[in-house]
């Protein structure tokens, strides 16, 4: 079960725009990632690879303060936005809930859950 502090300072990393290092730093290495009901992604280096794309397609990303937070034991939800810009400045704007099982003070699995249609372009910055 991961303390308050420990989810507090994964929250803050993310936050900071730190996407790749909260994925090296709080995730088991057999974690897996599963975007609503597509198969999950598994292992932390996929884990890695997968938001270092996302990261270079959309150059522009930053996570908004998360919007609520529920710790209950080992599982985690947190309503995140995220506002992903891509070099023509094309803007997704991403409100989502994931889910987290954690194993002691890593995550073991995550799901997010969203509306497919916000994958579609909110604006030009």
């Amino acid at each position: 079960m991961p303390s308050r502090e420990r989810v507090r300072d994964f929250i803050a990393t993310v936050e900071n725009g730190a996407f790749v290092q909260a994925i090296e730093s709080f995730y088991h290495p057999d974690a897996s990632m599963q975007e609503n009901s597509a198969p999950p992604r598994v292992g932390r280096d996929i884990l890695v690879a997968h938001e270092k794309a996302l990261l270079a397609r959309f150059p522009n990303t930053r996570a908004l303060p998360a919007k609520a937070v529920l710790i209950d034991g080992d599982r985690v939800v947190i309503n995140w936005v995220f506002e992903m810009a891509d070099a023509t400045g094309v803007v997704l704007r991403l409100d989502e809930l994931a889910l987290q099982e954690w194993a002691g003070e890593r995550i073991a699995r995550e799901r997010f859950f969203y509306d497919p249609a916000q994958m579609r372009p909110a604006r030009q910055a």
